[in-house]
């Protein structure tokens, strides 16, 4: 099977999600939720009750487990043993230990084991996170890495956290994505950082739709010069 990855990395709020979803839905690609694996990985690790700050016991907990993911209508659905656990992942407790996971170059290796296996099984992917075009996928077609002022950032993440119902300070928020981003930039394994050959998209002052232009009209001129 000839494959079609694109890549979208960045740092936290600065919308590769959101990006990522509507345009794998655009040119017909399957989404990759690398968060979901992780969060996924994260749900089994607290209901074995493991010490996660241990990479060995993390490590057994994939070995306990059988994770499978699938992609349904732009989403993708995380399941452990056979159990859907979709509606579960995005948990205010488990968000705040997913960085065990992330931080853990071990645990980092093998999630990015899934994510390829995930790959393997589709002929057009769009996948996004803070290591897809550097380590999961190199050698993907198109990579883009979206960057976004810390202020705006911020205030995005409270304005989606809001419209669930949930109220959050600003600048607790802004610290927090500061503190997020200085782990993920000086990570061991898989460090934040664009690839080389990356397209960079400052969206601080772009709309959701504009980004998607940006995007969309990239990897049709790829695919254009990949088919002449």
């Amino acid at each position: 099977m000839t494959q079609f990855v694109v890549t979208i990395d960045g740092p936290a709020g600065s919308g590769k999600s959101t990006v990522a979803r509507l345009l794998a839905e655009r040119i017909g690609a399957t989404f990759l939720d690398t968060g979901a694996m992780y969060r996924a990985v994260t749900w089994a690790a607290l209901q074995d009750g493991v010490n996660l700050a241990d990479e060995g016991q993390l490590a057994g907990v994939i070995d306990r487990h059988v994770f499978a993911f699938e992609a349904a209508q732009g989403d993708m659905r995380a399941f452990v043993d056979g159990r859907d656990i979709t509606g579960w992942i995005r948990a205010p407790e488990l968000t705040a230990n997913v960085r065990y996971i992330a931080s853990s170059p071990a645990m980092r290796a093998r999630l990015v084991e899934m994510q390829r296996r995930f790959a393997k099984r589709h002929r057009r992917v769009v996948t996004e996170g803070r290591d897809q075009g550097t380590v999961a996928f190199p050698d993907a077609a198109v990579k883009f890495y979206l960057v976004a002022d810390v202020a705006e950032r911020a205030r995005r993440r409270q304005a989606e956290l809001e419209a669930k119902g949930v109220r959050a300070d600003l600048k607790e928020l802004h610290d927090a994505i500061l503190s997020r981003d200085a782990s993920d930039e000086s990570r061991t394994v898989g460090p934040l950082r664009p690839a080389a050959d990356a397209i960079v998209i400052d969206t601080t002052t772009l709309s959701v739709e504009q980004v998607v232009e940006r995007v969309t009209e990239q990897v049709e001129a790829r695919c254009s010069n990949r088919d002449s």
